[in-house]
């Protein structure tokens, strides 16, 4: 009797790559699919498959290298599970891009065989891969994309954010950590979620940001928003420009400059689903005209050390998914952005009674609100603060938001 051998994907835009890893991973044995359901698809990719379940089951099953395919019913990245019960197989094949410690792990503990496949194409056929025909199916139909279906990227600072300010990083060098968010929400104003910048590049670029190198594409961002010609002599920060422009989550290491002395990035598909799954954000009031954040602003070496080690602290617990860590770290790098700028909870204002004097305004009673809500881990205000929205780490982004009308559910950009 041969051995059963199991796979697993999307197999959307089926091509000869999908048909050339079965027909190698049946040299093993008999082949079963499982294929990723279309809600799990639209939780993984956050977008629909051109093809339906349905279809995609059709045409893995009519593949002469595939013994039967099952559409999987578990969800998130593990979603076979219940198909990998059914068909109980000897070998669990993937290709060497799609491998993991989670999936070898769990053949071992089920005595299944764990096999990479480096990819490969059929002898005389051109490597093909899903993401290389999305790319070129997007370059063809650039031209005819609708505007309502594109957007300008917004960013969200994580920690340690102000340290790409000269007179911040002087005390001490250290990373502000961002990631470049999909417009799936209203980007208001005056909200700490870099409106400023992202208008500059619509002068630019109206509809949607060019394809080409994101470190590059940020600098050109940074040059074009603090031109010369700026008559109020405010340089905006690089980490709104690098924020937006580099996809994924990103980190830049500012030692009393204005642009970093490095940028490190990553697109890992895990650690964005592990942000996705533990932000939300919460709308505020936008900050309030004649709003200052920095007026009693307090910098001190110890103060800036205790951001820039948040910081570091946060990427690690990013890197590991470490969820208590993350949370710690985030609220640590919130906690030293305020101990400098006290100004972000509670700003200064101008008085309307008297346009001459100024009055101290705050946002501390929704901050309490939120810090004492069930399921809150850590909170910030996004940006220089002043009001805007509230960026929280929860332990379930979609339970959270069911529970909470208010809230949403970020969609990090991949490319």
């Amino acid at each position: 009797m041969n051995k059963k051998v199991f796979v697993s994907g999307c197999y959307d835009l089926l091509h000869s790559g999908h048909v050339e890893f079965f027909k190698q991973a049946s040299q093993y044995g008999d082949v079963y699919v499982g294929i990723g359901s279309d809600a799990t698809y639209l939780e993984y990719k956050h977008r629909k498959p051109m093809f339906p379940q349905e279809e995609r089951l059709f045409m893995v099953q009519s593949i002469k290298y595939v013994k039967e395919a099952y559409i999987n019913e578990g969800s998130g990245v593990i979603d076979f599970l219940p198909t990998l019960d059914i068909v109980r197989p000897d070998i669990f094949v993937v290709n060497a891009e799609g491998g993991s410690e989670d999936k070898r792990n769990l053949c071992k503990e089920r005595g299944i065989e764990y096999i990479e496949l480096q990819r490969t194409p059929a002898e005389g056929l051109e490597a093909r891969s899903s993401s290389s025909l999305k790319q070129a199916l997007s370059s063809q139909q650039e031209s005819s994309s609708s505007t309502s279906e594109m957007g300008i990227p917004t960013r969200l600072d994580l920690a340690g954010t102000w340290i790409d300010q000269p007179y911040v990083s002087q005390y001490h060098p250290g990373w502000a950590i961002t990631i470049s968010l999909e417009p799936t929400f209203e980007v208001r104003d005056r909200c700490g979620l870099s409106t400023s910048t992202r208008k500059m590049i619509q002068k630019i670029w109206p509809v949607k940001l060019p394809k080409m190198d994101p470190e590059m594409l940020a600098r050109l961002v940074f040059c074009f928003e603090n031109n010369p010609e700026r008559t109020d002599g405010h340089i905006s920060g690089a980490q709104d420009s690098i924020g937006i422009c580099v996809p994924g989550l990103c980190r830049h290491y500012y030692d009393h400059n204005f642009w970093p002395q490095e940028i490190e990035y990553t697109n890992d598909e895990m650690t964005l689903r592990f942000l996705e799954k533990h932000l939300v954000m919460i709308p505020m009031d936008p900050r309030k005209e004649g709003c200052s954040v920095v007026e009693g602003k307090d910098i001190t070496p110890e103060k800036v050390l205790a951001l820039t080690e948040a910081a570091e602290a946060c990427w690690n617990a990013i890197m590991n998914k470490d969820l208590n860590a993350f949370a710690q770290a985030y609220k640590a790098s919130f906690n030293a952005q305020i101990a400098m700028f006290p100004g972000m909870v509670t700003p200064s204002i101008t008085n309307p009674a008297d346009p001459s004097k100024r009055i101290l305004d705050t946002v501390q009673p929704i901050i309490d609100k939120w810090q004492n809500t069930d399921d809150v881990l850590a909170l910030k205000m996004p940006g220089a603060g002043g009001g805007g929205y509230l960026a929280l780490v929860v332990n379930d982004a979609k339970a959270f938001c069911e529970k909470h009308q208010e809230a949403f559910d970020l969609h990090i950009r991949r490319e």
